[in-house]
């Protein structure tokens, strides 16, 4: 019977490989939509890597500085420097913004996260681990180190808020937990992109506080100023252990004496991936149902339809004393080939065009494994209708018709 499925699939071989193309860009696109969740947590991860931290210093009693804000004052670093088991700490801000490109090589808006950093070297906690191309940010004001994925090049100037920053190094695989690249910035030049407000605002502000007459008092006045003139805050304070000693035992002494959060690196992790893109998650979750859905239904009715093709054939087959399990089994051939055609197609067709997704897709041989599993039980499950109307025809057929 192995033959006998093998000729009826080149008596119709059009037919089978177009539904097995068509089939497979299917399963292309539900491998993909896989991928794409695999890269959203590979993006977050990836974003705590980058970091260089093991623990994340917060405003209390929230979840930032990713998936909530968060604003501490630029001087609590010094203080959890002191800490015990405390090696290094530094300040950084984030902004998610349009970066826009005014001279290079395509003047074009790049939506961002803009990281203000404290100048240093690699190491650092905040700093770019590694660079592709370029330096490290030396200067204390307008230079940028950006990742490849943002399209900048060496050279570039790019404008952040009211500022220009020249591109002086690139970085690869530096992105949020959304998948946007990062542009690193001084920290000074990060605060006030985030915290300071234009200039309009600011003559706004001094021209209501000097019509306010119980703030229209000199030592009033100057206090207004020196706020418009000085930002003293940042989101997070990461901070790098002491070999040797225990994350959670290095953070519970900075949430009790000084009255901050602090989150370990399992802790973000949990919080990046079962909190920020958990609705994600769920939504790619629903289109993998839908799709596996789909896909046996297309597989059921092709199947389904080969066998009404054949009734005749059947009929034949029975007559001549072919039992019923010989009868089922080539009908089952038929459904794991156009299966394993449908997955060969899909798993191709989801190689060559994830690299050219917008958002990063991590296509895992694990879930190509498991992929190939559950296509291989839909076209099972699939061929069970055809199968049965098989069985119930009658060896009469052969002699009637």
């Amino acid at each position: 019977m192995i033959s006998l499925a093998g000729r009826d699939i080149l008596h119709a071989w059009g037919k089978f490989v177009f539904t097995g193309i068509g089939l497979g860009l299917l399963i292309g696109v539900t491998l993909t939509m896989a991928g794409v969740y695999r890269g959203m947590v590979d993006d977050a991860r990836v974003l705590l890597d980058n970091s260089g931290a093991d623990l994340w210093v917060v405003q209390q009693d929230t979840l930032g500085p990713y998936a909530e804000s968060s604003s501490l004052y630029d001087d609590t670093w010094r203080r959890i420097l002191g800490m015990d088991g405390v090696a290094r700490a530094a300040n950084i801000t984030y902004l998610t913004m349009q970066v826009r490109r005014v001279a290079g090589q395509d003047p074009r808006d790049v939506r961002a996260m803009v990281v203000g950093v404290v100048p240093g070297g690699p190491g650092e906690p905040g700093q770019p681990g590694y660079l592709v191309a370029g330096r490290q940010i030396t200067r204390g004001h307008y230079e940028a180190v950006a990742d490849m994925a943002s399209g900048f090049a060496l050279g570039d100037r790019i404008r952040i808020r009211r500022n220009e920053y020249r591109v002086v190094g690139l970085s690869r695989r530096m992105v949020s937990s959304g998948g946007d690249p990062m542009v690193f910035i001084p920290l000074k030049d990060a605060q006030e992109a985030q915290f300071f407000k234009d200039n309009d605002a600011i003559v706004r502000q001094r021209a209501r506080t000097a019509a306010n007459p119980a703030l229209n008092r000199p030592e009033v006045l100057q206090a207004v100023l020196a706020s418009q003139s000085v930002n003293p805050f940042v989101n997070a304070v990461l901070v790098q252990i002491k070999p040797g000693f225990d994350p959670e035992a290095v953070a519970e002494p900075i949430r009790r004496w000084q009255r901050l959060t602090v989150y370990t690196r399992a802790q973000m992790e949990e919080i990046l991936v079962a909190k920020l893109i958990a609705t994600s998650a769920r939504q790619i979750g629903m289109f993998l149902v839908i799709l596996a859905i789909v896909s046996a239904a297309i597989v059921a009715f092709i199947i389904y339809t080969l066998t009404l093709g054949k009734i005749r054939e059947i009929a034949v087959l029975k007559l001549i004393g072919t039992r019923n399990r010989t009868i089922a089994a080539m009908i089952l051939q038929q459904a794991l080939g156009l299966g394993l055609i449908g997955f060969v197609v899909g798993k191709v067709a989801a190689t060559f065009w994830a690299p050219i997704f917008p958002k990063y897709v991590l296509l895992e041989p694990g879930d190509a494994a498991r992929g190939f599993a559950a296509v291989m039980v839909i076209c099972v499950l699939a061929s069970v209708l055809a199968i049965r109307a098989a069985l119930e025809v009658d060896p009469a057929e052969a002699i009637g018709g």
